[in-house]
């Protein structure tokens, strides 16, 4: 059975000549910001893979079709839709079936970049553990891809709207590597210091590559996460993060609001909240992640060349 996607053409050249791609999801362009800042941002996310050496794939479904690489036309129209649904596992099938169209989560981003042959991924923040979720259930289904599909995934944490103590518990029992860059402390979205250690602190993409070839030589199956904190000047510090984090749960709870609306409704009003200062640590934070995947991908593609090479010597 033939895999239903539709490349750009610079993307499909890349993955068949075995050069470095970075996957890049598209809610961030359909649910995480407000028009231009969406378009402008998601731009801006594929020039900084571009200038880390790498080639960036925008990801989103578009009247059915499951599409590796937007161009500039499509961004743009997803950029200014409304009502476009938000596709995990669970509903990416129904999208591609009914020939609708719809934006990536993060898991529905892995399940693509996987079946397209990219090894990175850059986003934001992941979903994860909501707080409360002893009642509701409400456990993001990116968790649960993470632990079965082998994509490493640059963020810059758990969104700092979640349960982060309960989302790194779930991580450990999927069996999911969490690689802090740079520091001990694990990253919380806007704020570089969750409050918690890290299971593993890495310092360079050099030194990612060299553990995720051991973990392929080993066999084991699954995704990586690697939590790259926000640069300093753009941090909005956790004690100052919580009380608006606060604040807008609260008045989520109060105005009733359920399932796939919490998270951007909730990154809104903290926008609100914050005077438009989180908004712009939310685009500081992606750049750095497209940046660093962008190198990461690099050095990726390096060492899978290196391995062709030898595969094909007759020594």
């Amino acid at each position: 059975m033939s895999t239903p996607l539709h490349f750009r053409d610079d993307v499909r050249a890349a993955l068949a000549g075995g050069q470095p791609v970075v996957a890049l999801e598209s809610t961030i362009i359909t649910h995480g910001m407000p028009h231009p800042a969406n378009r402008d941002t998601a731009r801006a996310v594929e020039a900084a893979v571009r200038e880390a050496g790498a080639v960036p794939a925008t990801i989103a479904v578009l009247d059915g079709r499951v599409t590796v690489g937007l161009d500039d036309e499509q961004l743009e129209r997803l950029a200014v839709a409304t009502e476009v649904m938000k596709l995990s596992r669970a509903d990416l099938g129904v999208a591609v079936a009914r020939g609708i169209s719809g934006s990536t989560t993060v898991a529905a981003t892995m399940i693509v970049a996987k079946l397209a042959g990219i090894a990175v991924f850059a986003t934001g923040g992941i979903g994860g553990v909501h707080r409360g979720a002893e009642l509701t259930m409400d456990v993001s289904a990116d968790l649960q891809e993470l632990g079965r599909t082998a994509v490493t995934v640059v963020s810059a944490g758990a969104k700092a709207i979640l349960d982060v103590p309960r989302t790194l518990e779930v991580l450990e029992t999927l069996g999911v590597p969490v690689v802090a860059v740079g520091q001990d402390a694990l990253p919380a979205f806007w704020s570089r210091d969750s409050g918690l250690h890290a299971p593993l602190r890495m310092d360079s993409p050099e030194e990612i590559v060299e553990f995720l070839g051991a973990r392929e030589r080993l066999g084991l199956d699954g995704g990586v996460l690697v939590a790259q904190p926000v640069p300093e000047a753009d941090e909005i510090r956790k004690v100052e993060m919580d009380v608006f984090i606060e604040r807008a749960l609260a008045d989520a709870d109060e105005q009733g609001v359920r399932g796939k609306a919490v998270t951007p409704w909730l990154l809104s009003r903290i926008v609100e909240l914050s005077d438009g200062r989180s908004l712009a640590t939310n685009r500081a934070l992606i750049l750095n992640n497209a940046a660093f995947a962008g190198r990461l991908a690099v050095a990726h593609a390096s060492v899978r060349g290196q391995e062709t090479l030898r595969n094909r010597s007759p020594l």
